[in-house]
């Protein structure tokens, strides 16, 4: 599955990105913390129920890049709870 397309450049634009994406619908955006690929990754979930999957490319303790996944199967594949 391709990565949804969406460019972010710069620390700030991506910090945008997630205040402005922190409730959905109403409702909260919920993260759980896992890996993918050897990198830092987070489910996302939105009313307990799964939505995809965030990768994270960092650049030393810097955040450079965030890959988002919709495929609400993925977070299940990664050890991650089918519902929160």
């Amino acid at each position: 599955m391709p990565p949804q397309p969406l460019e972010l450049i710069g620390h700030e634009a991506i910090g945008v990105f997630l205040d402005d994406r922190a409730e959905v619908r109403g409702a909260p955006l919920q993260l759980r913390p896992t890996r993918a690929n050897g990198q830092p990754a987070f489910g996302y979930y939105l009313r307990s129920q799964p939505r995809g999957m965030m990768v994270l490319t960092l650049s030393g303790s810097k955040l450079d890049e965030i890959t988002f996944f919709a495929d609400p199967a993925l977070p299940g594949r990664f050890g991650l709870p089918e519902h929160i």
